[in-house]
């Protein structure tokens, strides 16, 4: 996919975001967990570690050497997208406690992939 495809598709995930509510925490880190992937992809086109064609789905999926790279070129970029993914089972699929703790930390992770998206396409 194109970076602004990736870009277009992360904006509308996240206008469509701020429509929930607190206690609609499944729905809001679904919501992150998508829209943070989308962002992740604009960074890694961007940044020439992945091609147009060359989709990242998951973090937890990066090679050796891919995680290296993004941390040489975009440090701390792949962990935002973990964090997400990590939180995503235990609330989404499961019962843990608190979930809309989660869920403000998934935005959060989120905002930050965003404004890193921001300044790699501006920088670049």
């Amino acid at each position: 996919m194109k970076e602004q495809q990736h870009a277009h598709r992360a904006e509308r995930v996240m206008r469509s975001m701020s429509k929930l509510a607190p206690h609609e925490y499944e729905m809001l880190i679904e919501a992150a967990m998508i829209a943070g992937t989308q962002l992740f992809n604009v960074c890694l086109h961007r940044l020439g570690i992945t091609a147009e064609g060359e989709d990242v789905m998951h973090a937890e999926y990066l090679t050796g050497h891919q995680r290296i790279r993004i941390n040489l070129l975009a440090p701390g970029l792949a962990e935002l997208l973990d964090e997400i993914e990590q939180l995503r089972p235990g609330y989404v699929r499961g019962d843990f406690a608190q979930g809309e703790a989660a869920a403000q930390r998934c935005v959060k992770a989120l905002h930050a992939l965003h404004e890193r998206a921001q300044s790699i396409t501006q920088s670049t």
